[in-house]
């Protein structure tokens, strides 16, 4: 089964934006439609949202506030338990790996749930269409239409792609419409191009990538960077990165000869680093784009066979993987802390009890978590939803850390500040997206809201 999903929300930052919704389709494999949903939930008291991605989604300012809407904390339970009564489901989107999956974990993480990666338990898996689409397009390019973008570059964003084959109803920047567009599509290319459709389900399961990357033999890696088209990347397994077994190397054939095996470290370090990258990271966990070369060239043949008969140098290139991140400092935000570390099996269980209890239990349960993470978020949640088991020290201190984040004098913070909403407000006024009267609707929500802090 498929479960086509997508979310609707307050801006483009996983760590600092929320979701406001969530519709997900669950489907058979030949995509006929078995349940949906569609739920929302309101504005969390620490996000300023973005002024664009209320114009852009249509989101209403009534909405953002509306009391009869779930909270982020029961939106995010509620989301987990569609997944566990979907399972076992491929969950499927446009642009979900590096997007909508980032917002799924951090509302499991910024909500204490005990697991943030429940699309890969329970016998699920995951699939990004948009890398699917990019194999399409390089592979069987006959089989959609490819449409433009203002300046006559090929567009691959869904609101344009799906209408340009034939998806006439879709309603773009909603999160229903954009999983009906997205389930068209997936139609289109399993018909149409089967053997593209086959190997991009085959690379959902982590082992069968890496089985086909660590066999020795040239694959085609397809990506797209930029606005250039997908292009495929010829290349061989150069071994993996012993501080994550899931970050593999590959080798850009193209790009090196015979000499690479026998050079040194610096060179290494540049190769996995430098651009143009010698050397790339494959995530075998994030379904990569990876397909087998029937019939290699003999220069590429050759390098392959002589990489595969050097396990030192495989060694000593995944050594350059994990050196390349070794110094890369811890972040200073909470909220971007998510993948500092597994929970420990005390603090798994305290998370396991902490959605069952009242928000009274949960305060004393918050002061039981050994993770700082889990601590400092567990504190936030207690404030935002009874504040009266939060100290009035905390309070305080809640209060002056929201104030100083919106009110921070400039706008390109990771956050949304007062700057922010007043220079995007300024360019939406400037390019006469919205009336006049919806304008004043956002802008009067913006004065409201951060007089609120002041």
């Amino acid at each position: 089964m498929f479960a086509f999903y997508d979310f609707e929300t307050t801006g483009t930052s996983p760590a600092f934006d929320q979701p406001l919704q969530f519709a997900a389709i669950l489907t058979d494999d030949a995509f006929n439609q078995i349940e949906r949903v569609d739920i929302r939930c309101r504005l969390s008291p620490h996000i300023l949202p973005a002024p664009w991605a209320l114009a852009i989604t249509g989101v209403s300012t009534e909405q953002l506030i509306d009391p009869n809407l779930p909270s982020w904390f029961d939106f995010s339970h509620q989301i987990s338990d569609l997944i566990r009564r979907w399972a076992p489901s491929t969950w499927t989107g446009y642009n979900t790996l590096a997007f909508d999956e980032e917002f799924l974990r951090q509302s499991f993480y910024q909500n204490l749930h005990s697991n943030l990666y429940q699309t890969q338990f329970d016998d699920n898996d995951r699939l990004d269409l948009m890398k699917v689409v990019y194999a399409a397009r390089y592979l069987e390019p006959d089989i959609l239409e490819w449409p433009l973008d203002d300046l006559g570059r090929e567009s691959f964003r869904l609101d344009r792609l799906a209408p340009a084959n034939g998806f006439t109803h879709h309603d773009a920047h909603d999160a229903l419409g954009d999983v009906e567009a997205t389930i068209h599509l997936a139609r289109l290319i399993c018909d149409r191009a089967p053997a593209v459709w086959d190997q991009c389900l085959r690379n959902r399961d982590r082992h069968e990538a890496g089985q086909l990357l660590q066999a020795g033999h040239p694959v085609s890696l397809i990506e797209r960077f930029g606005a250039a088209p997908p292009r495929s990347y010829f290349g061989v397994y150069a071994g993996t990165n012993p501080q994550n077994r899931n970050s593999m190397a590959f080798l850009d054939l193209d790009l090196c000869d015979a000499s690479i095996v026998d050079a040194d470290d610096r060179d290494f370090a540049r190769a996995v680093s430098a651009s143009p990258k010698r050397i790339r990271t494959i995530a075998i966990n994030k379904v990569p784009n990876l397909f087998p070369v029937g019939v290699p060239s003999d220069v590429h043949e050759a390098i392959a066979r002589l990489v595969a008969s050097r396990p030192d140098f495989h060694k000593r290139v995944g050594q350059a993987l994990a050196d390349r991140f070794a110094d890369r400092e811890s972040p200073e935000h909470v909220e971007q802390q998510i993948y500092g570390g597994f929970y420990s099996a005390a603090d798994k269980q305290i998370l396991e009890d902490f959605k069952t209890f009242d928000w009274k239990r949960r305060s004393e349960l918050v002061e039981q978590l050994e993770d700082p993470r889990l601590r400092q978020l567990g504190m936030r949640l207690i404030f935002w939803h009874a504040p009266q088991f939060a100290s009035r020290a905390y309070q305080s201190s809640a209060q002056t850390a929201i104030r100083d984040r919106w009110l921070a004098n400039e706008p390109n913070r990771p956050w949304t500040t007062q700057a922010a909403v007043d220079l995007q407000l300024d360019e939406i006024e400037g390019a006469d997206t919205l009336d006049r009267d919806r304008l004043a609707e956002l802008q009067d929500f913006y004065k409201r809201r951060i007089s609120e802090v002041r």
